[in-house]
């Protein structure tokens, strides 16, 4: 088995080591595209008034319900 000088070895790391360095700022992974800002118009907006309304709604009705019922005990 043939035994590799030190200088043998260091010339080949030092060679390696500069056509990495050359190299590499060309091997770049392709960036995908930034996505869209989000828009917000006015359907959606209005869509989530009206779903916390419609919450609200649903609240009242089931705690003014009972109230007119004889069989509950509410308060």
């Amino acid at each position: 088995m043939a035994a590799i000088s030190y200088k043998a070895f260091m010339v080949f790391v030092a060679s390696f080591a500069l056509v990495f360095a050359i190299v590499s700022p060309y091997v770049e992974a392709q960036s995908a595209a930034p996505a869209p800002s989000p828009t917000s118009d006015g359907t959606s907006i209005g869509q989530g008034i009206a779903y916390v309304l419609m919450l609200v709604a649903l609240v009242l009705t089931y705690l003014i319900h009972p109230l007119d019922a004889s069989s509950y005990s509410f308060f």
